[in-house]
C-alpha cells in the first residue's frame, strides 16, 4: 500500500503535520492519482519549482501558487527575461532538488512577526493583506532554502515527486487586476507515477493538434479581429453554415418539445439590473453605458427579458408550463488574460431557454430537459455527467427557497437514475443549478450547459398566475441552457472532432469535382438537387490537377467528395469518396440524392 499523505474529513484535506497538530482522524489519502492526493502533490510541486526558480534567480520574489484544474501555477516577479526556453532548465533543476528528498516543515508565526519577516517582499506583503485575520497566526511551509506563507497541505518530503512537467508560461497581473504590475506565471503538473504523466502529455500533444483555434483557422470558420476588439468573434461564412446546421437541428427539436421562440433587447435600463441582482451581484461583468441621462445595462444573460415576455399577459395555471427559447447575443466583461479563442468570449450566443411552471411541474420539466440534453450529447459521441451547485456566498433569497431548490434537482437526478456530485457554493446568485459536464474524445472534462431552478426572480419582478381556485400564485422559474454558448460549444466540438465533423453538421458537406467543363452543367444540377434538400455542395472547378483539388477538399475535411467525368455524365450517376468511412463507391444521381438526405436524417435532437 502507498505511503499516507494526508487525511480527509467534512471534505476537507489536511496534510499529516496539520492533521497531527490539529489532532485530526479522517479518512486516510494515499500518494496515488486519486484527486485529494493529486491535490497535495501539486500543491507541493509548486512550492519545489518556486525552490528551483529561487536557486536559479535568486532575486525572484513570489505571489501565490495554487492547485488549479490544469494543475499548478505560480506567479512571481523576476529581473531576468524568462520564456518558454527556460522552463527545460528550471525543470531540470526541480528534479535535481527533488533527488535530494528534502524535508517539508510547516511552522506559525504571529501576524506582526510575518509582516516584519516579509517587509521587504511586497508581493509577500500583498498575500498577508488578503488572508483572514483568523486566529492571528499565518503559517509557513519550509523546505531546504525555500519557504513561504502557505496553508498547505503539503507532502511530507520532495523525494516523492518524481514525475512532472512544466507546461506553459504566461504573463499574469497581480491579483488578476489589470491595472496592476504584470507577473510571471509558469504552470506545471504532476502525478503519482511516470506512466500517468506520460498519458496526460500524449493527451495534451493530441489536444495541440485539435485546438480549436489552429482548426478553425484551417477550416476558415471564424476569426478575430484587433481592430474591433478582443473576445469579439468574426464568423466567417462556412464558421456560420455550421452554426446554422446546428440551430436547424436545435430548433425543430425545441418546436417539438413546445418551446416559443422569443426575442428580448440586448441593451435594458440598470433599473430591471438592480431589480434582478444582477446589479449588485454581477455588475463587475456587466458593460453599462448612458442614454438621455438614464443608465442602461447590455444583457448579460437572457432571463430579464423573458421575464418580461411573461409579463406581457395575465397567466392562469392553465397556461403553464410556458417554455420560451432564444438564441440570445449577451456580453461580459471578460478580463484580457482569460479570452480564450471561442471558450473565453465577450459577445457570445446562448442557447438559452427559460420555463415558468408550478412548483408541482419542476421535476417533470428537469426530466425532460435531462433527456433533451442526452439525445443531444449523444448525437455527438459524448459521455457527459451532472454536478449540483449549490448556494454561493454572494447570493440572493431566503434559505427555505434554496433548500426547496436544490431539493427539488436532487429529486429530479434521483428519478432519472443520474449519479451526481456537488459543487458547494457553485450555484448562481439566484438559485442552485445542475451543470451538464461532457468528456471528449481525448478525455478531457468540459463545462456545457446548465440548468438553474430559480424561485427568486419570480419573487424580485412579482410574477404571478391564477390558480384553480382563482387565487394568486407565484410561478418557478427554469433557466436551461444545453450547449451553454454556440461559441463554446463549437470549440469543443471542433476539438471533439479534431474538424472532422459529422456529416449532419457539416459547414460543406459536399465538394462535387467536375473534371472538364463538359461536366460542369452536370455538376451544377447535381449542387443544386443536394442543396434542395438541405445539403450543402461546393463546386471546385478550379484549373488545377485531380489530385490538387482532391487534396484541398481533404484539407478542409470535407466529409464527402464527388468526381464527374464523362462516364459519370453519361451514365448519370456520381463517384464517391468518403473521408469519413474512407471508401470509394459510385451510385445514381437519384439514389445519391436520397443516401445524402437520409444523412442528414441520421441525427434529431
Amino acid at each position: 500500500m502507498s505511503q499516507i499523505i494526508g487525511f480527509k474529513t467534512s471534505d476537507t484535506i489536511y496534510d499529516t503535520q496539520t492533521a497531527s497538530e490539529l489532532k485530526i482522524e479522517g479518512e486516510p489519502i494515499y500518494f496515488d492519482n486519486s484527486p485529494d492526493s493529486l491535490a497535495i502533490m501539486r500543491h507541493t510541486c509548486a512550492h519545489l519549482m518556486a525552490e528551483a526558480i529561487k536557486s536559479l534567480y535568486p532575486e525572484a520574489q513570489f505571489f501565490v501558487g495554487p492547485v488549479v484544474e490544469e494543475g499548478f501555477y505560480y506567479d512571481f516577479r523576476v529581473n531576468h527575461k524568462i520564456g518558454e526556453e527556460d522552463l527545460a532548465k528550471i525543470e531540470s533543476k526541480m528534479k535535481e532538488i527533488a533527488k535530494k528528498g528534502e524535508q517539508i516543515t510547516k511552522y506559525h508565526l504571529p501576524r506582526q512577526e510575518a509582516i516584519e519577516k516579509f517587509k521587504n517582499d511586497d508581493l509577500k506583503q500583498a498575500v498577508i493583506s488578503r488572508i483572514p485575520q483568523g486566529d492571528g497566526t499565518l503559517s509557513i511551509y519550509s523546505q531546504g532554502d525555500f519557504e513561504d506563507l502557505c496553508r498547505g497541505p503539503h507532502l511530507p518530503t520532495l523525494k516523492l515527486l518524481n514525475a512532472f512537467k512544466l507546461t506553459k508560461i504566461a504573463g499574469a497581473y497581480l491579483g488578476g487586476d489589470e491595472k496592476a504590475e504584470m507577473l510571471v506565471r509558469i504552470y506545471g503538473i504532476a502525478f503519482a507515477d511516470k506512466e500517468s504523466l506520460n498519458q496526460y502529455l500524449r493527451q495534451m500533444e493530441e489536444a495541440k493538434k485539435r485546438d480549436h483555434r489552429k482548426v478553425g483557422t484551417e477550416m476558415e470558420l471564424f476569426t478575430f479581429d484587433e481592430e474591433i476588439g478582443a473576445g469579439l468573434p468574426i464568423w466567417l461564412p462556412k464558421g456560420a453554415r455550421l452554426r446554422r446546421n446546428i440551430e436547424r437541428l436545435l430548433t425543430k427539436a425545441l418546436i417539438q418539445r413546445g418551446y416559443e421562440p422569443v426575442r428580448g433587447p440586448e441593451i435594458l435600463k440598470s433599473a430591471v439590473w438592480k431589480t434582478s441582482g444582477h446589479y449588485s451581484n454581477y455588475g463587475e461583468n456587466m458593460y453599462f453605458t448612458t442614454i438621455d441621462g438614464v443608465e442602461y445595462g447590455i444583457k448579460p444573460m437572457n432571463c430579464v427579458g423573458h421575464i418580461k415576455v411573461y409579463q406581457s399577459a395575465l397567466r392562469s395555471y392553465r397556461d403553464l408550463p410556458l417554455r420560451f427559447y432564444e438564441y440570445g447575443v449577451v456580453h461580459r466583461h471578460e478580463k484580457s488574460g482569460v479570452l480564450h479563442g471561442l471558450l473565453r468570449v465577450r459577445e457570445f450566443t446562448q442557447d438559452d431557454a427559460h420555463i415558468f411552471c408550478r412548483p408541482s411541474q419542476i421535476a417533470t420539466e428537469v426530466e425532460n430537459i435531462i433527456d433533451f440534453t442526452k439525445k443531444i450529447m449523444d448525437s455527438f459521441d459524448f459521455s457527459y455527467e451532472m454536478e449540483i451547485s449549490t448556494r454561493p456566498e454572494k447570493s440572493i433569497g431566503s434559505d427555505e427557497v434554496w433548500e426547496e431548490a436544490t431539493q427539488a434537482l436532487k429529486n429530479a437526478l434521483e428519478i432519472c437514475n443520474i449519479p451526481y456530485k456537488i459543487d458547494e457554493g457553485g450555484g448562481a446568485f439566484y438559485g442552485p443549478k445542475i451543470d451538464i459536464k461532457i468528456t471528449d474524445a481525448i478525455g478531457r472534462k468540459w463545462q456545457c450547459g446548465t440548468i438553474q431552478i430559480d424561485m427568486n426572480l419570480p419573487e424580485r419582478f412579482k410574477l404571478e398566475y391564477t390558480d384553480e381556485n382563482n387565487s394568486s400564485k407565484q410561478p418557478v422559474m427554469i433557466h436551461r441552457a444545453i450547449l451553454g454558448s454556440f461559441e463554446r460549444f463549437i470549440a469543443i466540438l471542433t476539438e471533439h472532432f479534431g474538424g472532422e465533423f459529422p456529416f449532419f453538421i457539416a459547414p460543406t458537406q459536399i465538394i462535387i469535382i467536375p473534371l472538364g467543363e463538359a461536366q460542369e452543367s452536370y455538376a451544377k444540377e447535381l449542387r443544386n438537387q443536394l442543396l434542395n434538400v438541405n445539403v450543402y455542395a461546393e463546386i471546385d472547378n478550379k484549373n488545377e490537377t485531380l489530385n490538387k483539388r482532391i487534396r484541398n477538399a481533404e484539407k478542409q475535411r470535407v466529409p464527402m467528395i464527388v468526381v464527374l467525368g464523362a462516364k459519370e455524365e453519361q451514365e448519370k450517376i456520381v463517384a464517391i469518396r468518403d473521408r469519413r468511412e474512407k471508401q470509394q463507391s459510385t451510385m445514381g444521381f437519384d439514389e445519391f440524392i436520397k443516401f445524402s438526405k437520409e444523412k442528414m436524417r441520421e441525427v434529431s435532437f
